[in-house]
């Protein structure tokens, strides 16, 4: 039985042509053909590395047919590398669906990472990277984008979007209405010549952008929902005994007033007892 293919994906520089690793070079050299979002703009990145593999369009709108053809390759044995036109294939394009199928079918899946524009933001945002959120582009449709929005109102980890220069303002202007004057990084061009970091409040970025007229594809960086404070340790002692009297086992009551109270359980523990006098 003849070899089954492989599907590659193939991590692409998100500006500086200069960041394409060694191995996603040998990769582009050695598969059978390339699906690729835009030819034209790998066809720039292929001829800088004078790779001559051939290559195809793979995108949203024909995906429907290009899936089973890439699937026809794969079983005839030849190897397939996908990339998108900038970062990391699979995050908002069309390869998500194309890796299900493959993986349903049975075919290997490798990934050879590469620069991700998200990760790149997130990290010299200066705002907390530990947690975060990643929502690619928001709907264009105003009622189903300001929905998503309000959605995250409580959500406290770092939130990063992805906003064309004709839609970043007003993604900016919805922040600050629906989610607050929260910390905001815009990052644009990043690794290009003109690379910008702008950083500031939610109103600090909307008179940026009112003084600056936005230039190429953003990452929007969003400081998380701010936690409420702690419950003062009266109330919290309080919700406890409410909860006890209810008919709660302590520690359940202990749990559930942790919870709302925003305390730690063995911290409210530790002070029952000092109320109790116990040690």
């Amino acid at each position: 039985m003849a070899p089954r293919g492989k599907l590659y994906l193939v991590g692409t520089p998100i500006g500086n042509l200069a960041d394409l690793s060694r191995r996603a070079e040998e990769v582009l050299r050695d598969v059978a053909c390339i699906g690729a979002e835009d030819t034209r703009r790998t066809k720039i990145l292929l001829d800088h590395i004078g790779c001559r593999t051939p290559m195809f369009s793979f995108f949203a709108r024909n995906e429907r047919r290009r899936i089973p053809e890439i699937l026809g390759r794969l079983e005839a044995g030849e190897s397939v590398a996908v990339v998108s036109d900038a970062g990391n294939p699979g995050i908002s394009d069309p390869a998500e669906k194309l890796v299900r199928e493959v993986v349903v079918h049975g075919f290997d899946v490798v990934p050879v990472p590469g620069p991700s524009a998200f990760v790149a933001a997130l990290t010299a945002s200066g705002l907390p990277a530990r947690r975060f959120r990643f929502e690619g582009y928001l709907p264009t449709r105003e009622g189903p984008r300001r929905e998503r929005l309000r959605s995250l109102r409580s959500e406290e980890a770092t939130l990063l979007f992805y906003e064309s220069p004709q839609r970043v303002r007003r993604l900016v202007e919805e922040v600050e209405e629906l989610l607050g004057d929260r910390p905001v990084v815009l990052a644009r061009e990043i690794t290009k010549k003109f690379e910008e970091f702008f950083r500031g409040r939610a109103s600090d970025a909307r008179r940026h952008m009112d003084a600056n007229r936005p230039r190429g594809e953003y990452v929007v960086v969003v400081g998380g929902a701010e936690g409420e404070e702690a419950l003062p340790e009266e109330r919290v002692i309080a919700l406890v005994r409410e909860e006890v009297g209810s008919g709660r086992s302590l520690r359940d009551a202990v749990r559930a007033a942790a919870r709302v109270g925003r305390w730690k359980e063995q911290e409210l523990y530790r002070l029952l007892r000092e109320k109790d006098g116990r040690k």
